[in-house]
Formats: C-alpha cells, structure tokens, sequence
C-alpha cells in the first residue's frame, strides 16, 4: 500500500515514516503544513522550511501546502494538502506520528474518513521514554527546535536527544509531571540524520528567540 506521511521534520512523524517503511509500506510522497502562526494547534513550526531538504534526502515527493494557522480553520489546508497527494501520488492512506494528542488525531483520522482513505498511527499511546530509546536504539540524530514549557529553557535548544537527555528527561518527568517526549507541547525537534535519509542534513540555525521558558531557533532556508 502507498501511503503518504503527515511530515513535520520532527522525530515523530520521521520515525513513524521509518517504521511504515519497515513494515513494508511505499512511501509515497511527504505531506507537510507550513502555518504562519508559530503557536499552530495542529502543526510543528520551528523548522518547517527544511522538510523540502528532508525530503531529498529520503527520496520521497513533497506535498507542501501554507496555511495561516488558525484553529480549525487550518484543518480545511489540511484537507487540501491530503486531496492533493491522493490525486497526484495515488496514496491508499496516510501515517501519523500522533502519540498522545487526541485533538490532532481525531481530525486527522476524520478527514482520512471523509476522503474514504486509511490512518495510520503507528507510535500511538507508546511510552514516551521507550519511544526516545527507541529513536536512539534505531540510530536517529536529533535536535531539540524549540522549547515552551516550565523547567526548559534556552539552554536545551539545539541540544541532541541522547541518553543523558533522556534521563533529564525522566527526572523532570517525575518531579514537574511533564511529557518527557514533549507531547505536551514542551519541545520540539529537528531530524538531523536517520536510517532513512540518504546523508546528514544540512543545515545551520540563524538565530535563537524567544524568553523565559519560550525559546525557538530560527534556521536559515
């Protein structure tokens, strides 16, 4: 089956292409969401200007489509971005690296229902510790892109998701109850090399913003 992948550039969405992938899926094009508003409630913004790069560096087409990012309303550019890749690239479904939020997913799985295609989540209700062991275990490079939540701070952009990381990770899980993966939206992150990407990425971050517990790094197209 030909499937498209809901694609952030972040470890989630790259590692549910991954393990689609693995499981003998085709891969048949990326579907991205560019949105305007960094504070998207359905799409990961930091580095969202280097999937085209991501893209190359799988093999895999691009179906990229802008977005103003306003609740709900960029559902309908979501649609869109997915009736596109179905009728260019023939896609039978599409797969997610939802894992926890329920908001996302019951739109995402609501569209593919309206579309008449299949949803795929394959990282869905995965324990986040597990699901960043995995990552390492299965040779993913990755950078934190942003952070928004107490006890992060600016110091954790652009650090890489390591087996320290992880038990800082475990530790501020236990004493301050956040997601360790950043499901809640405390971080997110950037793909820089994996099984499936044919070289490292290339890339290089222009500027780190924000202030308290709200920081993002800008990266250069």
């Amino acid at each position: 089956m030909k499937l498209g992948v809901l694609f952030s550039g972040g470890k989630d969405s790259t590692y549910a292409a991954f393990i689609a992938k693995k499981k003998g899926y085709t891969l048949g094009c990326l579907i991205s969401i560019a949105s305007v508003n960094p504070d998207s409630f359905m799409f990961h913004t930091p580095a969202i200007n280097l999937v085209n790069k991501q893209a190359k560096l799988m093999g895999v087409p691009l179906v990229k489509v802008e977005t103003a990012g306003e609740k709900e309303n960029e559902l309908v550019d979501l649609e869109k971005a997915i009736k596109i890749a179905v009728k260019k690239h023939r896609i039978a479904g599409v797969v997610t690296g939802a894992v926890e939020s329920v908001y996302q997913s019951s739109r995402i799985q609501s569209i593919c229902n309206k579309l008449g295609i299949g949803c795929f989540n394959p990282l869905w209700q995965k324990n986040q510790i597990e699901l960043l062991e995995e990552l390492i275990k299965n040779k993913f490079e990755i950078i934190i892109s942003s952070v928004a939540g107490y006890p992060l701070d600016k110091k954790f952009v652009g650090r890489k998701i390591d087996v320290k990381f992880i038990d800082e990770m475990r530790k501020l899980q236990e004493k301050y109850k956040i997601n360790p993966a950043g499901e809640g939206g405390e971080f997110e992150s950037l793909v820089i090399d994996c099984p499936i990407f044919k070289n490292k990425l290339d890339f290089k971050v222009k500027r780190i913003i924000g202030e308290g517990n709200s920081w993002r790094a800008e990266f250069e197209k």
